[in-house]
């Protein structure tokens, strides 16, 4: 599978996040604790929001840990929203145009998990995704393709509803030629304002996820944590693994569930296919 972050804020240059943390994104595309497999090497993107028009995308089809142009990049931009993501592909090309974060104008996308059936759901898939919208499909991934049917379904309207038609489609899809349990994902979008995160799988055994504890609480328990009086108290992360081993930094996200984070805010509710 994969592991991704996705991180609001203010403004951070992104090597505190790619590098510096105990388990950065950096030591998961090596050595991945909690992923199916510990090694996450079929490329990388990062992607972030700086002043005004859509935000920017830098992918690779090279290990995250291997290439001098992330390192460089990362020491140099800050942002207060970025979405990272490491690549271990089950099959489809390694190749730039399948590195998430994916991107529409000002959305990104990014998936962890994979459409179990692909090959056989693809057309009756690709065929519902909105023909104004299916010339932009730059890749071979069962991830894209759902990026562009949540965009069918009204992503830039109403993420979770979304969200949850773009799986009931597949879902329905799925049944139809006997595909049991076709989702598996932990999903990450936004407009750049607003993150949504999701946790869901057909057969309710999804894989990891968790959010970052409140900082301010997290500074009374650790106040002598110089990392945590860097932060604003408005900072959210959610990530497929801890970044560390700080306790109660770090809280799973419950099986079948939607989260939100804007401005500060978090909002945590059950999500199921529409």
């Amino acid at each position: 599978m994969c592991r991704w972050l996705a991180y609001s804020g203010s403004p951070v240059i992104l090597e505190e996040l790619l590098y510096k943390p105990q388990n950065s994104l950096i030591v998961q595309s090596l050595h991945s604790r909690l992923g199916a497999e510990a090694t996450n090497g079929d490329g990388f993107g990062v992607s972030w929001y700086g002043g005004a028009g859509d935000p920017g995308v830098f992918r690779s089809a090279e290990p995250a840990w291997n290439d001098r142009n992330l390192r460089e990049l990362a020491a140099h931009i800050a942002s207060p929203l970025v979405f990272a993501h490491i690549r271990a592909s089950i099959g489809s090309p390694v190749q730039q145009t399948n590195c998430h974060p994916f991107r529409h104008g000002r959305w990104l996308w990014m998936h962890n998990g994979y459409l179990d059936g692909f090959a056989l759901l693809k057309r009756d898939l690709m065929l519902a995704v909105d023909p104004e919208l299916f010339p932009s499909i730059e890749g071979s991934t069962d991830s894209e393709l759902f990026f562009f049917l949540a965009l069918t379904f009204g992503l830039r309207k109403d993420p979770p509803t979304a969200v949850a038609r773009a799986v009931g489609l597949i879902e329905e899809t799925a049944r139809r030629h006997g595909v049991a349990f076709p989702v598996q994902m932990t999903v990450a979008t936004t407009d750049g304002t607003t993150i949504w995160a999701f946790r869901y799988s057909s057969e309710g055994r999804s894989r990891s996820l968790f959010h970052s504890a409140d900082v301010s609480a997290l500074r009374d328990q650790h106040p002598d944590n110089p990392v945590l009086h860097g932060l604003s108290d408005e900072t959210r992360i959610v990530v497929s693994e801890p970044l560390g081993d700080l306790r109660g930094a770090w809280l799973e996200i419950p099986e079948a569930t939607c989260v939100t984070l804007h401005g500060g805010s978090q909002d945590l509710r059950p999500f199921q296919p529409a």
